[in-house]
């Protein structure tokens, strides 16, 4: 038996199986390659799902966990530490909202900004029962109020009941939003740019018209920016090209570069009329090693302006994909936005990632359609041409078994 082997086998008997893993073991990564325990190269273009936003081994984001490892782990919520201050300042920063807090990942970053909303409106009302407006095809964890507001029947279906008092509007329809309005109503939460959902950007206009619906009837806008925020867009937040602020907007994934971190930001107006002390609460959330990541994460990204290179280098990784388009008949089309693309395809995408995985090429889905690209932010063009060659011998086989 093979270390692979062995490896595989000891995950499948000790692990509760509730993900369908490739047969691949993977031991080490050096900049936006992976390698596994056969010491196979793989190019990666998923990033771990949209988290490697520095690649792997880089050598001033390594030291900066562990100088802190050296210093301190964990305190608690009950105290400060520099770390905290620095993540804190660095993510208002960024962001352009006015308080955070720190959450470990991306789910309890929507369910604190569900309690927010509730909380706010409660304050406002003096009473519960408030709803929320979420989208079609969106989605948003697999927490009990995080899955609440996805809009995939199949995620939900398992686990109802779940939370009340949500609605369902369609995504880039003003008019549906409208028909799900109601008194109760007290948040809407979107992604700017859907990522399972099947890459779908928002329109401009989609957002400014929700913004002053908000605005006008005192909902809360809530963002959400954990696959699509911190650089992924080609500018730090995707908001942010749109021109449209939230009251609410969470992140995660990019913003630590491989820890485990999330955060849900608030504006002054919300923080002071939501939350206050024994509301919410998170043991590990926001400790020192997080912490530390995600102020480090930022200032690397500052420093090389990354985000900055996102956005050059979007046209020819565009360029690249469209080239699919026109070459094989079952690509019909490219969507996405920065380095967040995927291409939809007539065949089943399950099959071409496993082929690209022969091919040493790591690639994700986004349904049953859609190739999923959520490269580190760090890739030039020349890995974009690899990446165009690997892919292409995935498709050519594809194609010549189709024409026999």
């Amino acid at each position: 038996m093979s270390e692979k082997e062995t490896y595989i086998g000891e995950a499948e008997k000790y692990l509760f199986h509730v993900y369908n893993r490739f047969p691949v073991v993977f031991e080490r990564g050096e900049g936006v390659r992976l390698y596994d325990t056969d010491g196979k190269e793989y190019l990666d273009f998923g990033s771990g799902i949209g988290v490697m936003a520095l690649g792997y081994g880089d050598e001033e984001y390594k030291q900066i966990l562990k100088d802190q490892i050296d210093r301190i782990l964990h305190t608690s919520n009950l105290f400060y530490h520099p770390p905290l201050v620095a993540a804190a300042k660095a993510m208002v920063k960024v962001s352009g909202m006015d308080r955070v807090f720190f959450t470990n990942s991306g789910a309890e970053a929507v369910e604190g900004a569900l309690k927010t909303a509730k909380k706010y409106a409660y304050l406002r009302d003096g009473v519960s029962g408030h709803e929320i407006i979420a989208m079609g095809h969106s989605f948003h964890g697999r927490t009990v109020g995080s899955l609440s507001v996805t809009g995939s029947e199949h995620y939900r279906e398992p686990f109802l009941p779940l939370m009340d008092g949500v609605r369902f509007a369609e995504f880039n329809n003003i008019d549906s939003v409208k028909e799900q309005l109601s008194d109760q109503t007290c948040a809407i939460i979107l992604e700017p740019v859907q990522g399972e959902g099947g890459l779908y950007p928002a329109e401009e206009s989609f957002l400014k018209e929700t913004r002053k619906i908000c605005d006008e009837r005192d909902i809360l806008l809530i963002f959400d920016e954990i696959q699509c925020g911190m650089g992924r867009t080609g500018s730090m937040l995707a908001f942010q090209k749109f021109g449209v602020r939230p009251d609410i907007l969470t992140c995660a994934k990019a913003m630590g570069a491989g820890v485990p971190v999330g955060a849900f930001l608030v504006t002054d107006r919300v923080a002071e009329a939501s939350l206050v002390p024994g509301d919410h609460g998170t043991t590990y959330g926001g400790n020192p090693l997080v912490c530390a990541a995600v102020a480090g994460t930022v200032d690397i990204m500052e420093k090389r302006n990354i985000v900055g290179q996102v956005a050059e280098r979007t046209p020819y990784f565009e360029q690249v994909l469209d080239s699919f388009v026109d070459r094989y008949d079952f690509v019909t089309a490219r969507r996405g936005m920065g380095f967040m693309q995927g291409l939809v395809l007539t065949i089943p995408v399950g099959d071409v990632i496993k082929k690209a995985l022969d091919q040493g090429l790591v690639l994700l889905s986004a349904g049953s359609d859609v190739l999923r690209m959520l490269p580190p932010l760090v890739i030039t063009e020349a890995d974009m041409d690899e990446m165009a060659k690997r892919l292409g011998r995935v498709f050519d086989e594809v194609a010549v078994n189709r024409n026999k």
